[in-house]
């Protein structure tokens, strides 16, 4: 069973760094896209927050934590916007929490016709299912550990820092 935590961001389709946490409904576009994948694997999808990246903040990160180590699953995807996914990977990895955690996002919007949710969450779950326990984000077909991760902002992509 994997157990998908949503925080919002792109993947979302929220990208307004003004916003408070987003009202409505836990998290329809996720459960779209797997539906529409007809994905067989089990999952449970629970909303932690609804925010662009931007807007999270260390009491989100710690609900986010919290939320996790109740859960009795030892695999977890959280979508998560991309501005600040890898401090959350850090935060998490920090934690050593002795799960298996994937962070995914997208660049583009989930509700384009041309985004990278789809691609990205079937690549974040497929990677999930073989990692070993620790924290990771997976971002357009790589795999990043939590400690050698950084958004580049001029070419829009992750990379490792010590590359």
């Amino acid at each position: 069973m994997i157990h998908i935590f949503t925080t919002g961001g792109t993947i979302e389709g929220i990208d307004c760094p003004d916003s408070e946490d987003v009202p409505g409904t836990v998290s329809a576009p996720i459960d779209n896209f797997l539906k529409t994948a007809n994905v067989l694997f089990p999952y449970i999808l629970e909303r932690a927050f609804q925010k662009d990246s931007r807007t999270i903040t260390s009491g989100d990160r710690k609900i986010l934590l919290e939320k996790i180590k109740n859960s009795s699953n030892g695999k977890i995807l959280i979508t998560h916007g991309t501005y600040t996914m890898a401090k959350t990977a850090s935060y998490l990895g920090q934690a050593n929490l002795q799960k298996t955690i994937v962070l995914v996002g997208s660049f583009i919007l989930g509700s384009s016709d041309y985004s990278d949710v789809p691609f990205n969450l079937g690549y974040a779950i497929s990677s999930l299912q073989f990692l070993k326990p620790d924290v990771y984000i997976a971002m357009n077909g790589t795999i990043f550990h939590w400690n050698n991760v950084a958004k580049n902002l001029e070419t829009n992509r992750f990379e490792r820092k010590n590359e």
